[in-house]
């Protein structure tokens, strides 16, 4: 039953992280109107003209990673990063809207609890 629950949830996160990143590129979804400050920092992201494809596209292939079974422990890793990110944003920007992030970020910890062992190597 927790295997199955994992598979539902790494899924999820997958389908989300995918959808975003597909976002960033063809901007099929509004979104909300950004404060002030917001748009300054929106501003220096545009004017850096790699950054948001560069995390677009490491949304799309964390996601791709994150539901194939075999490739979530290293989904994990390269979703981390952009995790902290959303968190880090909706904490600055916009505490109403921590939830989903919270629960990406917690989806991701698990994920890498349960593979911890394939990590060690890593530490060595």
């Amino acid at each position: 039953m927790k295997r199955k629950i994992l598979l539902t949830a790494c899924t999820l996160l997958g389908l989300i992280m995918i959808n975003s990143g597909l976002n960033k590129f063809f901007n099929y979804m509004p979104a909300p109107a950004p404060t002030e400050e917001q748009m300054k920092i929106f501003g220096a992201m545009m004017a850096l003209k790699w950054l948001l494809p560069l995390v677009a596209i490491i949304e799309i292939v964390g996601g791709v990673l994150m539901i194939i079974p075999r490739t979530r422990a290293l989904a994990a890793l390269v979703l981390a990063p952009v995790l902290a990110g959303i968190l880090v944003h909706h904490l600055t920007f916009d505490i109403a809207g921590i939830g989903l992030g919270l629960v990406l970020l917690v989806i991701n910890i698990w994920v890498i609890t349960e593979n911890k062992e394939k990590y060690l190597p890593i530490l060595k």
